[in-house]
């Protein structure tokens, strides 16, 4: 048991160390697993009672690991509101994803009792995919932990992901760690020569053949030559210091002045942080806001130019046109919708909005808002923001006078 509980401690370290934004380790994904699939098929060989609930808890304990050491920053965005609030919340991301990819586990050992170890772990890549798309799709979405999203430094490796999305590299990771364990299974029970070689073949074949696709077209892309002149501006100001500590105006001029000292007469975007508007706008008279206008006094030296920033946006309305809408007045005649806003702010009079529908559970959406409505007054009686965001509902992408914007 000890041993079992070591190999699914050592792929938790392993798929940690491999994890971005750790450059140079990314090639430990292709053999992470091996030792937690080992732990399994040790448990599943012995004699033991309750092998599901060993299996389960075990490989939770490695995928905890894993998500704890990856995402500990989470913590840190939290600790905000306290650490005695922190601890408990942190708990949800770091818990809940190890939780579905134990579940996957366990239904790969359910699986296994009726079928051949070959069909078996086929049906634990299909069961891992299940759990990562539904992870990232469902009010508690988390989709850094995909799989696939392990290649974000070695982008080089993976650029067939055009055709099969993230999931192409979850799948690859998982056949070349499956294609290793089977390798070291057939250590163990002599399996025949003939099979070996063709197992080393299909792992040679499996790696190498992507592997190649992907820097060929790397490294043979031409770039077409339409070149814009963009400003990225960081103004390197603390973002839980922007509400209070530092005025609202001091903070602009600083984004100013920074991108001034940066543009060109034919600059055409000024990429700004999502928090660069610290104050709230309301979005239906942002003409009149002293921090809009004071970016468009800016904004009016550069002909073609466009900021592109962000801003904590709001609507009034008078009804409650929209099921995140809150009390705005304590009379109930008008409701009020808080956004994460995007602004693309023209060299005109033109300024266009995108409200942030992918939100944060919890932070900005109250996950399964249906089932749990019940606590839509509490997040009311806390200023109708935090879990209560509005959204659109489907992406859409900015214009300009010069180009699309994605």
């Amino acid at each position: 048991m000890k041993k079992n509980i070591l190999l699914s401690i050592l792929s938790g370290l392993l798929l940690w160390i491999a994890w971005p934004p750790t450059p140079y380790t990314t090639f430990l994904l292709f053999a992470a697993f091996v030792p937690m699939l080992v732990a399994m098929e040790n448990i599943i060989n012995s004699s033991s009672a309750h092998k599901g609930k060993k299996i389960f808890w075990i490989t939770f304990l490695g995928f905890f690991i894993w998500n704890v050491f990856s995402i500990y920053w989470v913590y840190n965005a939290l600790k905000m509101a306290g650490p005695v609030a922190a601890v408990p919340l942190s708990l949800i991301p770091f818990s809940l994803a190890p939780l579905l990819m134990s579940a996957a586990c366990w239904l790969y050992y359910r699986l296994r009792l009726i079928t051949s170890r070959g069909i078996s772990l086929a049906g634990l890549v299909i069961f891992w995919i299940a759990y990562e798309y539904l992870h990232q799709t469902w009010d508690l979405n988390f989709p850094w932990m995909t799989l696939g999203n392990g290649f974000a430094v070695s982008h080089q490796w993976i650029q067939w992901y055009e055709y099969t999305g993230v999931y192409g590299g979850t799948i690859w990771i998982w056949v070349i760690n499956i294609l290793l364990f089977l390798l070291y299974i057939g250590l163990s029970e002599n399996i025949a020569a003939k099979q070996k070689k063709r197992l080393i073949i299909a792992f040679i074949l499996t790696l190498v053949l992507p592997l190649g696709f992907s820097l060929l077209t790397y490294y043979n892309y031409e770039e077409q030559k339409n070149p814009s002149n963009i400003v990225i501006a960081q103004p390197n100001i603390d973002p839980y210091a922007k509400s209070g500590d530092i005025p609202h105006k001091t903070q602009l001029r600083i984004l100013t002045k920074l991108s001034d000292s940066l543009a060109q007469t034919n600059t055409e975007f000024f990429i700004w942080p999502e928090t660069a508007i610290a104050g709230l706008v309301n979005e239906d008279r942002i003409r009149k806001d002293t921090l809009y206008l004071f970016v468009r006094d800016f904004i009016s030296k550069y002909k073609n130019g466009n900021v592109i920033t962000g801003a904590e946006g709001y609507k009034i309305y008078n009804s409650r046109l929209t099921p995140t809408a809150s009390p705005f007045d304590t009379l109930g005649n008008q409701f009020y919708d808080s956004f994460n806003t995007a602004l693309n702010i023209e060299n005109s009079s033109e300024v266009q909005f995108y409200h942030k529908s992918k939100l944060v559970p919890g932070a900005e959406s109250i996950p399964f808002g249906d089932l749990l409505s019940f606590l839509k007054p509490a997040f009311e009686h806390l200023g109708g923001a935090t879990g209560a965001y509005g959204m659109q509902s489907e992406p859409t992408v900015f214009y300009s006078q010069s180009l699309l914007l994605f």
